[in-house]
């Protein structure tokens, strides 16, 4: 029997290179984003695997959307063995002082409320599946370590992610429920081009930074979703060799 997985953000990038490494390996994929249009490219991305693919349109940031999705895996799977909390957004370099509230509560809203929505149903649909337990990976980011200029509000939510994988991981122990999180440097994706063209360093300057292949994430996180629920990768960390994290600033 499969395994069920569901992945947020699966529309590009890092949520559909991992959901099409899930569905390789052998998974039914639940594929999750705002756009259906982007997700039926992933489900012609999936080719031969199409079939174990099911896209399913919805904001995470909105919770009753969330808890209808939720809902509808319960009906058609009736379990879930792995989340991958991947659906997030960044703003553009912008410092604290012209920040708006607006853009502060969306950043909020996507990264940090729906990454606790969608935790939470999963939990209470791994609670009370037989067998009990399964497997929430959360996506963090270098900076929830440290910040690059002008990144208050993602910086902030995704420092908020490491506190929700710490608490989830411990009340997910009587249950089962493994909770972990990837922290990603730098993978070369639509998202990342202006790094490679050069992007603000904390001294002020503008220098290119080094990308590394996506393949790096997807076997980083593949390793972390095949670990039995008796064991947990709480927190790794996978990045461009050269980039400036370390020492960064």
């Amino acid at each position: 029997m499969k395994k069920i997985a569901l992945v947020t953000g699966a529309s590009s990038g890092i949520g559909r290179a991992c959901a099409l490494g899930l569905l390789k390996e052998g998974w039914q994929v639940v594929l999750v984003g705002r756009r259906a249009d982007a997700l039926q490219q992933t489900l012609a991305d999936a080719g031969e695997h199409q079939a174990h693919a099911h896209a399913m349109p919805a904001d995470v940031s909105d919770e009753a959307q969330v808890q209808a999705l939720f809902d509808q895996v319960k009906s058609k799977f009736g379990r879930l063995d792995l989340l991958f909390n991947n659906a997030g957004i960044s703003l553009p370099g912008t410092l604290p002082s012209q920040l708006s509230g607006q853009d502060w509560r969306r950043a909020v809203d996507v990264n940090l409320n729906g990454a606790f929505y969608c935790l939470s149903q999963a939990f209470k649909l791994m609670q009370e599946q037989s067998p009990q337990g399964g497997r929430i990976i959360n996506n963090g980011s270098i900076s929830a370590y440290v910040p690059r200029p002008g990144s208050i509000a993602y910086t902030a939510t995704k420092h908020a992610i490491s506190g929700l994988t710490k608490a989830a991981s411990l009340d997910g122990r009587p249950f089962s429920i493994a909770v972990g999180q990837i922290d990603i440097g730098n993978v070369a994706s639509d998202m990342t081009e202006r790094m490679a063209k050069g992007i603000m360093q904390a001294d002020g300057s503008i220098r290119p930074e080094p990308r590394m292949d996506m393949s790096a994430v997807v076997e980083t996180f593949l390793t972390m979703s095949r670990m039995p629920l008796s064991a947990n990768i709480l927190f790794t960390t996978v990045m461009a060799t050269n980039m400036p994290y370390v020492g960064r600033g």
